[in-house]
């Protein structure tokens, strides 16, 4: 018997959608019943107990090039709360990856995480933060504190560490005049091109939603402005009638736009590419949650790009696209393909359409050398089922 859990998955009483039109057809029962073994396969391919003889628990990563990152780890968490009373030991799982979380503080602000490790469990290449770790690290100590309150192992409450990462990433992650987020806290004092870039799948509006919630902060406010205000002028500007996004925005602190060529990662970096693959997810988990018709417009300008290119048919999408939808390669990969189930919620006339893109992912096996693919597909499948929630956002 597990502890107490303020929002048991499969409940959905307080999972009120409100921008979605459609689900994936089925009874709720089998959806969230698929929902669960594809969290058993994800679970035994990627949580590591005990990581370097440690109480820990880690996620591990073999498809990034280091074992663990500290996108890995946020994601382990948000997943973790989010299947309580699915997962009787998700506490238990939640606080062992916690404990790795806080037993690796970055370099330069400690109260954010240190976003890589070697086999060793030793941060490396500088131990600073990546954005999207801490932004997934504060939600899921949000959702955490929603679902079991204080940590099994004692110590302060999960709302409390909640609220000391979302301080330190207002500091150290938030360009203070355009309020758009930095990479990471490496490039808080940076002068140079690099500390000026920005990463479109960092751009999580409903954790925005959250943290304003939940702090009563207005400084949230500003932020989401911000990121709503960028997607509608970089579609508008750059992407029109795709609404692709790029990897990364350069000059964040005076006129945003697309990288050209290789600014961090790759030649790639101003396209649609690994890092933006999940931008339809991100934008439509939040147009299905908050109804905001800025979400919706950006969510509906993907799917109708993906329904145009593909033809309906999930295998068709490409594994890299430029700004304006010429495919960048002939590769089918599943974080590519599973991201734009999301946005087909908003639309009435796309039963068929998500019901594609639900038998893809749900019949695409959890690869153990893939946590990537993986770990998109298992959030998209919680959105997809109605076992998504925005902590303070009711």
């Amino acid at each position: 018997m597990g502890p107490t859990v303020g929002v048991p998955f499969g409940s959905l009483s307080r999972a009120r959608y409100r921008g979605a039109v459609i689900r994936p057809s089925g009874a709720q029962e089998s959806l969230n019943g698929a929902v669960v073994e594809y969290y058993r396969q994800w679970q035994a391919a990627f949580v590591r107990p005990e990581p370097c003889g440690r109480d820990w628990a880690a996620i591990v990563s073999p498809d990034a090039g280091l074992p663990y990152i500290g996108e890995a780890q946020g994601w382990g968490l948000v997943i973790t709360a989010l299947m309580a009373g699915a997962d009787p030991d998700a506490q238990r799982q939640f606080d062992a990856i916690l404990r790795y979380v806080l037993g690796h503080p970055s370099s330069i602000d400690p109260d954010l995480h240190a976003a890589e490790q070697n086999e060793r469990c030793e941060s490396i290449n500088g131990g600073d933060s990546a954005t999207d770790g801490d932004l997934d690290i504060a939600y899921g100590l949000l959702l955490a504190a929603e679902q079991w309150g204080t940590p099994t192992h004692g110590g302060p409450s999960y709302a409390d560490l909640a609220r000391r990462r979302i301080e330190a990433i207002k500091r150290s992650l938030v360009e203070p005049r355009s309020h758009l987020l930095r990479a990471g806290d490496w490039a808080r004092d940076g002068d140079d091109d690099v500390s000026r870039i920005s990463r479109s799948s960092d751009w999580m509006l409903g954790h925005f939603r959250a943290y304003r919630a939940v702090s009563g902060d207005p400084f949230w406010d500003a932020v989401l402005e911000a990121h709503l205000s960028l997607i509608t002028r970089l579609q508008g500007s750059y992407s029109h009638g795709t609404g692709l996004l790029p990897d990364f925005v350069t000059d964040i602190d005076r006129e945003p736009r697309p990288a050209h060529g290789e600014i961090l990662e790759s030649e790639n970096d101003g396209s649609y590419w690994w890092n933006a693959c999940r931008v339809p997810w991100r934008i439509g988990t939040d147009a299905v949650l908050s109804g905001d018709p800025r979400s919706i417009d950006a969510a509906g300008a993907l799917n109708t790009f993906a329904r145009n290119t593909t033809r309906d048919d999930p295998t068709r999408i490409r594994a890299g696209y430029s700004l304006k939808g010429r495919a960048l390669t002939d590769d089918l990969e599943p974080a590519f393909v599973v991201p734009f189930a999301v946005p087909a919620m908003l639309d009435p006339n796309g039963q068929q359409w998500i019901d594609n893109q639900w038998h893809y992912l749900t019949t695409t096996p959890v690869r153990p050398d893939a946590y990537y693919p993986a770990t998109i597909g298992l959030q998209v499948l919680l959105v997809l089922t109605g076992n998504w929630w925005t902590p303070g956002v009711f």
